[in-house]
């Protein structure tokens, strides 16, 4: 169980996870419409192959930028670097709502992924220190179901605004808004906790039982998030689209439905990873993260060749089972690393899974079908399956 201060933390921090995912999907919430908005002179043969473009150029910073992130925790104290990500993430969506060209909408994207990229290795370091391998897992539980809520309520929140008549810039507008809020709220909180929660370095000079390093279990992780991470993008940045196939009316229109079908199905993210915590065990992390990718995988198949109705079945199938692994994973960097070296190990692992996984979105942007598109896809889900169970086999006893 958690502690009172400890569980405080936890839930700060998770706010701040929410926000990031919020900031991450903010492109795929509204990328018909970018790439619709006459200021832009799209063609409509190229629209998706610049709509996937726009994707990866804010995932491929969320993860290069990662590591440097991981560093500067490690060095300045994560408490810092969050405030750093939550006032650079509002300054850039306002900078993409001003964007008066194609070109400055990608230095826009390019700046909301930088600052994004800070979230990650800050705050789920900070996590993992203050807690213990009894405990993390329901730590990261807790902060995984915010992060669910988070990538939930970006297409919630795009479907209200956009509802209005607002347009895709006063959407982003309105995102500078809980950013600027939170870290005045974050500055508070943080500075009266200070005397509770100490930073990182002066622990890790002191011998600790969770000091030992694993590094070839480390790399194979890194294997598993480049994979999971290229599903991940290229599945969420073009799912309000593919929800938009979906043939429900409810008489809304068109661009707030899709935004509202996401939510709805991303929302059950909130289950996997609430269960993945529960049930985790430092002895079971691997192989629960392989039955994670293993089920998930015929879902990914299914979203393949679903017509209709059926394709929010599939969605809602996808996503309670692959976002079970986030919880597992993160556990599994503090199981294999030490201690003084969590911040960079967390943004290294991140700018791996960010970073490769960034390509998803051109991956899905150029595949002709999406049969071709989701048979990729739910293959390199199915070879991530295969890699955890051979870190199960090695490592699923310590």
């Amino acid at each position: 169980m958690l502690d009172r201060s400890t569980f405080r933390l936890v839930i700060l921090i998770s706010l701040a996870h929410a926000l990031v995912h919020v900031f991450e999907h903010s492109f795929a919430c509204v990328e018909q419409l970018v790439v619709q908005d006459g200021a832009f002179e799209i063609a409509d043969t190229v629209s998706k192959q610049v709509s996937g473009q726009l994707g990866s150029t804010l995932r491929l910073p969320f993860g290069l930028c990662a590591m440097l992130a991981g560093w500067l925790a490690d060095r300045y104290g994560s408490r810092r670097l969050l405030l750093v990500y939550l006032v650079g993430g509002s300054f850039a969506a306002g900078l993409a709502a001003w964007s008066p060209t194609l070109a400055a909408m990608y230095a826009s994207m390019f700046v909301l992924g930088m600052f994004s990229s800070i979230y990650h290795p800050a705050g789920v370091s900070l996590i993992a220190h203050h807690t213990t391998p009894e405990n993390r897992s329901m730590a990261l539980g807790y902060h995984g179901i915010l992060g669910s809520f988070g990538i939930a309520c970006g297409p919630f929140l795009a479907g209200a605004v956009l509802s209005t008549g607002a347009t895709w810039r006063q959407y982003y507008m309105v995102l500078t808004i809980p950013g600027i809020l939170l870290a005045l709220i974050l500055r508070a909180m943080l500075s009266r906790e200070d005397d509770i929660w100490h930073g990182d370095a002066k622990d890790d000079r002191e011998p600790h039982p969770e000091d030992d390093a694993h590094w070839y279990a480390y790399a194979a992780l890194m294997g598993v998030t480049s994979l999971a991470g290229i599903v991940y993008a290229g599945i969420l940045n073009f799912l309000p689209r593919y929800l938009g196939e979906a043939e429900i009316d409810l008489g809304i229109p068109p661009e707030s439905m899709r935004n509202y079908l996401t939510g709805a199905v991303l929302a059950l993210g909130a289950i996997g990873q609430y269960t993945a915590g529960r049930i985790a065990r430092p002895t079971t992390l691997e192989l629960l993260m392989a039955a994670s990718f293993f089920t998930t995988a015929p879902f990914v198949f299914w979203m393949g060749f679903a017509q209709g109705h059926s394709r929010l079945w599939a969605a809602a199938g996808f996503a309670p089972l692959f976002f079970m692994h986030q919880p597992l994973f993160n556990s599994l960097i503090a199981k294999y690393v030490p201690r003084r070296r969590r911040s960079l190990c967390f943004g290294l692992s991140f700018t791996v899974g960010f970073g490769i996984g960034s390509i998803g979105p051109t991956v899905s942007g150029f595949a002709k079908t999406d049969l071709i598109n989701f048979t990729i896809l739910g293959t390199l889900l199915t070879i991530a399956a295969t890699l955890c169970l051979g870190l199960w086999w090695k490592f699923g006893d310590r």
